[in-house]
């Protein structure tokens, strides 16, 4: 635990004067940020930063290697079939889709093993340490929440929670708090503006406020907004969403570890899940916390100083982010054209391109962010992120990425395109099949398993796919008091086979959903940019049969397609089953009251900790409604 200091003992070299009354903003303190160059052929990656560990090469030839010879033998099945009768154009086509996607979950299948590794053997800050008593910090912070058409009341509550933690470390004095509104419902802004006015005087570090009239380039220009104005008074600067929050011992430890390394331009914690209620929010909070971690330690390890940027609870430095990760607008027509829309991973491989360390950690708790409360507010979400990952296909070839930035960029486009590649390859796959003669002793091969190369292909993609699971439970269950806090190894068990068996649920839903993402995106048409929905729940049932037509339309055809090979039933059956349901299961995951249900029976149990954060923030604002009342809106000039 970091030792909390008291207000007499802190040692600070510069005074924080309380902000007056009308005081929205402090003074400006421009600084430059350029536009970067994304066509320019002389552009050459930086040097290495000196945080990169040694032996990298080996590292990533570990885990990719790896990958490459579980890709092998997941092959040998469909090409021993293949071959037995010519491989025909259709055949060519569908091994080919099978190879992309078996590289896929090979790959994150070693990175998991990679990640228990280090977890296990207590490696986690051999590459990038983090002090466990830091001193008080020397240098000024920036906190920056940007909003867009949120829950004012909860976004200033989650604040409030941070800086009540940095108040009991003593270190409020280091800290100014921004909230950066690119609100555009006027409702919304005025409860931003409410809520400031009441709060601003319960918070110890200075607490500002701010909202552009235009949202020009979304998120990434409200950050840059800031940076051009206000960046030359801070060293870093952390980036929060609406619905995340941080501990401010892991603020402490962060600031304390970009102070120390001065060739770090980005570390990006792995966030827990907090606050979830619904069914669906609830399997994600279980999935992250319980492998969330192995999943990050596994990429910091191969990653090294070329790691990504998720967009919020990351600490930069200001200097290096203003000076290389500029975003350019790209030529062309949205949506492939225009304002570059996933950012962070853009910004974190210019990061890179510079010589500047990017840094991904999962040696620290005290992170945490919200989720989506219903399938399809995770797929609205889903909608949009696709766009912008899509995007990425045309800038993985700039010149001067490093090659794992560019890495990076394809494994984002792949997480969108493995959606139609695995739709396409059941399709074709049955389609192959209903050329063949209907053989039921096929259907009862379960029961009687004999070893051949397919039966290698079956048991390797099970284990490819839910080993990662299996070893972030293992890890949980090898450490006492994590078993503890996840409700004793026998939760643990119910609550794994439970997020197992939903996800596979879930899995085709999104199949589809994913697969007409990606191809509205590739007509051009585009999403557009909606505020999340995070405290929803309770879905409509008219809106989720609405919702889930296409899911249930592609559910009926291939229903009638098996009518002409029911041998193959059981193979297909999960993914058409849950298809034909797809609305009612979208119901039953909304719901608040089904969630609590499984709480309380022992599934998908979480640790206490991280319903805490939004908790204590809510608590204190029990003033709130009573002070916003009496309150009278400032004009837009009065906020900056």
């Amino acid at each position: 635990m970091i030792q909390l200091a008291t207000r007499a003992e802190r040692s600070t070299p510069w005074t924080s004067p309380a902000p007056t009354a009308e005081t929205w903003l402090p003074a400006e303190s421009p600084m430059a940020m350029p536009r970067q160059a994304l066509d320019d052929p002389d552009m050459a990656t930086g040097p290495a930063p000196t945080t990169s560990p040694q032996g990298m090469a080996s590292r990533r030839v570990a885990v990719f290697g790896g990958a490459l010879v579980l890709t092998l033998l997941l092959a040998l099945g469909p090409y021993l079939l293949f071959a037995r009768k010519d491989f025909a154009p259709l055949d060519v086509l569908g091994f080919a889709v099978f190879l992309v996607l078996a590289g896929a979950i090979a790959t994150w299948f070693c990175n998991a093993v990679a990640g228990l590794w280090i977890l296990t053997t207590g490696r986690e800050q051999d590459d990038l340490t983090f002090a466990a008593h830091p001193a008080p910090p020397t240098r000024r912070t920036a906190l920056l929440m940007p909003v867009y058409n949120e829950d004012a009341r909860a976004a200033f509550g989650r604040l409030l929670s941070l800086d009540a933690s940095l108040a009991r470390l003593g270190i409020s004095d280091a800290f100014d708090i921004f909230v950066l509104s690119d609100s555009t419902r006027e409702a919304a802004a005025a409860d931003e503006r409410a809520a400031y006015r009441a709060m601003r005087h319960q918070f110890h570090s200075r607490l500002f406020m701010r909202r552009r009239p235009e949202n020009t380039e979304r998120k990434a220009g409200n950050i840059a907004d800031w940076v051009r104005r206000f960046g030359g008074a801070y060293a870093f600067m952390l980036i929060l969403d609406a619905d995340s929050t941080m501990a401010g011992e892991t603020v402490l430890r962060l600031v304390d570890a970009m102070q120390r390394h001065p060739g770090v331009g980005l570390i990006q914690t792995a966030p827990r899940i907090t606050g979830a209620s619904t069914l669906y929010a609830r399997l994600s909070q279980f999935g992250v916390g319980m492998y969330g971690r192995v999943a990050a330690a596994g990429l910091a390890w191969w990653a090294g100083a070329e790691a990504s940027y998720w967009g919020h609870n990351a600490i930069m430095r200001t200097r290096a982010f203003a000076s290389a990760a500029g975003l350019p607008s790209l030529p062309g027509e949205r949506p492939f054209g225009g304002h570059i829309l996933s950012h962070d991973v853009v910004e974190a491989a210019l990061l890179r391109r510079a010589g500047w360390a990017v840094h991904v950690t999962a040696a620290l708790d005290g992170s945490w962010e919200e989720t989506p409360s219903t399938l399809l507010d995770f797929m609205q979400r889903d909608h949009r992120w696709c766009q912008g990952n899509l995007q990425h296909l045309g800038l993985i070839a700039a010149p001067g990425l490093h090659p794992l930035s560019r890495v990076q960029l394809g494994m984002g486009v792949m997480a969108y395109a493995s959606s139609p590649l695995w739709l396409l390859g059941l399709v074709l796959g049955l389609g192959l099949q209903l050329g063949l003669p209907t053989d039921w002793s096929s259907f009862f091969d379960f029961l009687h398993p004999r070893f051949s190369p397919w039966m290698l292909t079956g048991v390797l993609s099970g284990l490819l796919l839910f080993g990662p699971k299996l070893l972030g439970a293992c890890l949980v269950l090898s450490r006492p008091a994590e078993r503890r806090a996840f409700g004793g190894g026998a939760a643990v068990i119910k609550g794994v086979a439970m997020e197992m068996a939903l996800s596979m649920a879930l899995a085709p839903i999104l199949m589809v959903a994913n697969t007409k993402a990606v191809l509205q995106t590739l007509r051009g048409k585009d999403v557009g940019w909606r505020s999340q929905q995070r405290d929803g729940g309770n879905l409509a049932w008219s809106d989720a049969f609405q919702a889930m037509e296409t899911q249930m339309l592609t559910g009926l055809g291939f229903g009638l397609a098996l009518a002409f090979r029911p041998d193959l039933a059981i193979c297909f059956a999960p993914i058409v089953l849950p298809l034909l349901f797809a609305a009612p299961l979208t119901v039953f995951t909304s719901r608040k009251s089904v969630g609590a249900a499984f709480a309380r029976a022992g599934f998908l149990v979480t640790p206490r900790e991280q319903v805490g954060p939004a908790i204590l923030g809510t608590r204190r604002l029990s003033a709130w409604h009573a002070a916003a009342a009496t309150y009278t809106s400032p004009t837009v000039s009065d906020v900056g």
